[in-house]
């Protein structure tokens, strides 16, 4: 925590970080949950006068060690919304995905969390992994919607490099056809959908500030930053971080790379893209897909109609 208190006092002075001025907080890596609420204290202090009155700040958790002591410890600390990391509610998926936590466990949780008395609830599920069928996804969205959640977010599963699936390609089998079902099915349920993989009654504050390409800070082993056209990079490598979090790659982007960001950002999401920011060329390209039905125009801002479609969108306007 130290070297993470070091490398937070060096990014507010980077950001100019003023009064009240930090809108939301996001505790995330996946594991959050196992560490101790007491530790995060002294993080929490040194931020504390930062923070806005109306403040969302989120942790990540995992079913398994999100104990009802754990999340008692965090709502102490001020953390207002849970995300946890589900992935199914069928444990023989759990299994083939590695999870450590079985259904029980992930249910418990959740119901735990609302007892504590959190209001923004979320959770995670994983499709498009060997085995999946309508029926097994289909439950996994009832059990989701049985629970006192006003979030989820439903992810593809992909293969990464330097993960466990790595060598088992045959793990991801994504269909255009099932995926559009699952997201049609939740919002049968009243989720309405404001990004590709986000659904909810309550969207996320924090979700949004990275789609309006707002600025933000990244502080910890890995997490990125950005200061308008810089991202900051400290180095992933935990015990080189421990040494030295002030170790940090800054990237900066040109104005052709921020924009074609902010279109694919914007398309994948409800955010859209403002026509100020396109050429002649990219407005015309932009005005033929409202005529085909592939975009809509409100106020001066190009908004998709279909997210699955957002990356083929943004190649074609920018290509």
């Amino acid at each position: 925590m130290l070297a993470l208190q070091t490398q937070l006092i060096y990014e507010l002075k980077r950001f100019d970080a003023q009064e009240k001025s930090i809108q939301t907080l996001f505790i995330g890596g996946g594991t959050p949950s196992t560490v101790a609420p007491k530790l995060y204290a002294p993080i929490f202090e040194l931020l504390a006068p930062y923070f806005a009155d109306d403040i969302e700040m989120t942790s990540e958790a995992n079913p398994n060690s999100a104990t009802y002591e754990w999340l008692e410890g965090m709502y102490a600390l001020g953390i207002n919304r849970i995300s946890f990391g589900v992935q199914s509610f069928n444990d023989t998926k759990l299994k083939l995905l590695n999870r450590a936590h079985t259904s029980k466990q992930a249910i418990e949780a959740i119901q735990n969390a609302a007892k504590i008395g959190f209001k923004n609830l979320s959770l995670d599920l994983i499709y498009a992994t060997l085995g999946d069928t309508k029926e097994l996804l289909l439950h996994d969205i009832n059990t989701a919607f049985s629970l006192p959640i006003n979030h989820l977010s439903a992810y593809a599963l992909t293969i990464e490099e330097g993960t466990p699936f790595e060598k088992k390609p045959h793990m991801s089998k994504e269909k255009l056809s099932l995926t559009s079902w699952l997201f049609r099915e939740i919002k049968k349920r009243g989720f309405a959908q404001y990004e590709i993989s986000n659904f909810g009654t309550y969207q996320s504050r924090h979700n949004l500030g990275y789609w309006l390409y707002e600025d933000y800070i990244g502080a910890g082993s890995g997490a990125v930053g950005k200061l308008a056209s810089q991202r900051f990079y400290p180095t992933s490598d935990i015990e080189a971080y421990i040494k030295n979090p002030l170790d940090i790659e800054v990237e900066s982007l040109n104005a052709q790379e921020k924009k074609l960001e902010q279109f694919f950002l914007g398309l994948r999401s409800c955010i859209g893209i403002a026509a100020d920011i396109m050429s002649e060329e990219e407005r015309k390209r932009a005005e033929l897909l409202v005529e085909e039905g592939k975009l809509q125009m409100l106020a001066e801002t190009f908004y998709n109609t279909d997210f699955l479609l957002s990356d083929e969108i943004a190649l074609f306007l920018s290509s």
